[in-house]
């Protein structure tokens, strides 16, 4: 788990948050990053309700411990409060302030650590347990779950726009497996277009804003694999053939998107001001009017 996924204050908040869930003292704040890190303490209650019957494997068990001492001996988690007091000592830190504290950090960074381990480990028997749950089975609420906890633990809007668009590409393999149900089949449809919008807004607004249209390679990259797909659907049924054309339209729009923006980039345009559920939409450039 890479350590910059957490700021100290958003480690101390999750700390919190999951106090909060197993029935401690409440704390009367609210952060900004609450509504994100909800996912994350929401996939632990379950976690706790109803814990997968999946073998984790043991060299995935010895990785983990290894990287939870490590991580304990470089944070000082259970060190002796003397030798933590010399060290403040040595580095000007004020006494008085120094038990409440230390204290207070270390108890937060005990909590993600045991957070992480146990997330760590019951996230990869979910994965094994649920990769293949499809709409109506019992796991399937825990698979989404989990995916949601993805998006809340990645780092940056480029890695949640790919998450997004890797979970659009899930959803369509869902869809063709429930052939001959057109009310599942245009829901599941429905929950791929809109992971699509998510992650396509996010890649291109990367893009429009570093000018750098290196983000709106994965974007193309998965309309053209994602196209492909979606017209590989057979459906005799008219409805549903209508439901499938809808998707394709959505990914002709998110093509034109994507080349409106690199070409906005290449000419030297600033960031669009206008924006839709596609992200930045951009104007012509000056010699295409």
């Amino acid at each position: 788990m890479d350590s910059d996924l957490f700021s100290r204050r958003r480690a101390e908040r999750f700390a919190q948050l999951l106090d909060e869930a197993n029935g401690g003292r409440r704390h009367h704040v609210r952060s900004r990053v609450d509504d994100e890190l909800a996912a994350l303490v929401a996939v632990s209650q379950r976690l706790t309700a109803d814990r997968p019957d999946v073998d984790v494997d043991a060299d995935f068990r010895t990785g983990l411990r290894a990287m939870l001492v490590a991580t304990a001996e470089r944070e000082g988690i259970g060190a002796p409060a003397a030798a933590r007091t010399e060290t403040a000592a040595s580095t000007g830190t004020r006494g008085s302030l120094l038990p409440a504290v230390t204290a207070r950090r270390a108890r937060a960074r005990g909590a993600i650590l045991v957070g992480i381990a146990a997330g760590a480990v019951a996230l990869s028997g979910i994965s094994a347990a649920s990769e293949n749950a499809l709409p109506g089975d019992a796991l399937y609420g825990m698979k989404r779950s989990t995916e949601r906890a993805q998006l809340a633990l990645a780092s940056s809007d480029i890695s949640r726009g790919q998450l997004f668009l890797d979970f659009a590409k899930t959803r369509l393999d869902e869809a063709a497996t429930v052939r001959g149900d057109r009310i599942g089949f245009s829901a599941v449809l429905d929950d791929m277009d809109a992971d699509t919008r998510q992650g396509v807004r996010l890649l291109t607004t990367v893009a429009a804003q570093r000018s750098d249209p290196a983000s709106l390679d994965a974007v193309n990259v998965f309309v053209t694999g994602q196209r492909q797909a979606v017209s590989g659907l057979d459906r005799t049924d008219h409805g549903e053939r209508d439901r499938t054309r809808r998707s394709l339209a959505l990914l002709d729009a998110v093509r034109k998107r994507s080349e409106a923006l690199r070409a906005a980039i290449a000419c030297g345009l600033p960031a669009p001001v206008a924006s839709d559920a596609l992200g930045p939409a951009p104007v012509d450039c000056p010699g295409d009017r």
